[in-house]
């Protein structure tokens, strides 16, 4: 029997729909399990999907794979203060540095803000490092102050006298120099370092909100929806790494402890004191026994041991990559410098954070958007706009001495809200530091105040304990507090679950 071109085409797609719903009813990966219809194909209507997604590490970082542990102190409370009270959580895998960051990769964010605002000085002023820190009454540290972050000599030791608040700009700025540099390597963006000035820059969230344009690479983004040839990474693609941040203290804890080599399938077999195993600060390995594990002040007046025996070879920093990794491979868990997480300071945050990915945050914050639900225009710095959430934009947030409708993971928002205060103008800042005792002082808590973990070259052994937790306004900053970045894992807590594209 012959068939006509007309019976031919309907035999044809009456064939390709049953090999559709085939393929669909025995899970081909690019038919849906829905529809019948084909992903990734303009010819029915370019909806794009892949499996088997692997999240690529980012440029410094170590995968962390999740897991249980006890948090809190591990030692004896020396100050009595009850704010680390051990407790069972969970924490799920996440990124971080192998190591602290380093002046040089400090100064490279000072060379490029300086360069991009460059019609806005303050911007490079506000990010400057306090190199003033170093200053000490009765003490001859100037040469630390003219040449700690600038001479070669010290580019590799961890940056310091930088505030909570510029160690997270710096996480913003580096989350949009990768996501750029992956997008160039793809092809989809020319590197166009000369016409990047003001608020034209790359930046993250501007560029999935159609805020940046860029110039096209030769490798375009090419568009399977039938009405366009190219278009702008999405979200949904998975090629833009999620952005860089402080690691939460939980998160920081966990990593430094290194458990994982001290587990056999779920089992702990010891618990630790510090990054390492024992109950010393000396190394117990055979060729380097006696060799100090990290650097710190070993009593009055002893901040490197004697001349010919240097013994943690340090008199204040030392680079970042010094002494042993802990057993997630990360440097400096213990020493050098106590390091900023992103965590507000409370005291009895142990009683009442959650058992999963503890933290406690701060203020909660919306995009700017207009009538249509898409951001407005980004602002002088190239940045989508934000603004902090009022009482009627979340509900649900439970406080100290409030209900609900709160604009604050740990506090009221600022605004004059119905609460059961005696006075209503009355909120977190006013209930920690806005009040004085009868001597006249003020609480050093407030919702600025932010903890730094880890120890310094200037503290006792005890402060190396990554369990002990100290807190500091996050304006402020030291000669011994430094910062390194983390970076949430998406999909399977497992690596080597599948490939990007």
């Amino acid at each position: 029997m012959k068939l006509n071109f007309k019976q031919l085409a309907m035999f044809v797609g009456v064939g390709m729909s049953i090999m559709l719903m085939s393929c669909s009813k025995f899970g081909g990966s690019n038919v849906s399990n829905t529809t019948g219809w084909a992903y990734n194909d303009p010819d029915w209507g370019g909806f794009e999907y892949q499996s088997g997604y692997e999240q690529q590490t980012g440029p410094g970082l170590v995968f962390i794979e999740g897991g249980t542990f006890i948090q809190g102190r591990v030692e004896q409370d020396v100050n009595w203060g009850m704010d680390n009270v051990p407790r069972r959580v969970t924490v799920a895998s996440f990124y971080i540095d192998e190591c602290e960051v380093s002046n040089a990769n400090y100064r490279e964010w000072l060379h490029w803000v300086r360069r991009v605002y460059s019609e806005y000085p303050d911007q490079y002023r506000n990010a400057l490092p306090d190199t003033l820190v170093w200053r000490r009454p009765l003490a001859y540290n100037e040469p630390y102050v003219e040449n700690y972050l600038r001479h070669p000599a010290y580019a590799d030791y961890p940056v310091v006298g930088v505030s909570w608040r510029q160690a997270t700009n710096f996480c913003k700025w580096r989350t949009d120099r990768v996501n750029e540099m992956i997008l160039v390597q793809e092809g989809i963006l020319d590197l166009n370092i000369n016409d990047q000035q003001g608020s034209n820059n790359f930046d993250t969230e501007a560029y999935l909100y159609g805020q940046y344009e860029g110039v096209q690479g030769k490798h375009p983004m090419e568009d399977l929806s039938p009405d366009n040839e190219y278009r702008r990474v999405r979200i949904d693609d998975g090629i833009l790494l999620p952005k860089y941040r402080l690691p939460t203290e939980a998160e920081w804890e966990y990593a430094a402890l290194g458990l994982i080599g001290n587990t056999e399938e779920e089992r702990l077999s010891d618990r630790k004191i510090f990054p390492w195993n024992g109950h010393v600060v000396r190394n117990a390995g055979e060729n380097e026994r006696g060799q100090m594990m990290a650097n710190f002040v070993r009593g009055n007046g002893d901040y490197m041991g004697t001349a010919g025996h240097l013994n943690d070879k340090g008199d204040i920093t030392v680079p970042v990559k010094s002494y042993w990794p802990n057993d997630y491979g990360l440097y400096c868990m213990a020493g050098n410098v106590n390091e900023w997480v992103d965590d507000v300071y409370r005291p009895l945050t142990f009683d009442d954070e959650d058992e999963f990915n503890p933290y406690r945050g701060n203020v909660m914050k919306k995009k700017v958007l207009n009538e249509d639900g898409a951001p407005v225009e980004k602002d002088s710095l190239g940045r989508i706009r934000y603004v902090e959430e009022t009482d009627k934009d979340i509900l649900d947030r439970k406080n100290y001495r409030t209900a609900n409708n709160i604009n604050y993971l740990d506090g009221d928002n600022r605004s004059n809200i119905a609460n059961d205060w005696t006075n209503s103008d009355n909120n977190t800042e006013s209930m920690y530091a806005g009040t004085r005792n009868a001597n006249g002082l003020r609480n050093l808590v407030s919702d600025l105040t932010r903890v730094y973990k880890g120890g310094g070259w200037r503290d006792r052994a005890y402060w190396l304990s990554p369990g002990t937790r100290r807190f500091l306004d996050e304006r402020e900053s030291r000669d011994d507090i430094g910062f390194r970045c983390a970076m949430v894992r998406v999909g399977s807590p497992v690596q080597g679950g599948g490939s990007r594209r």
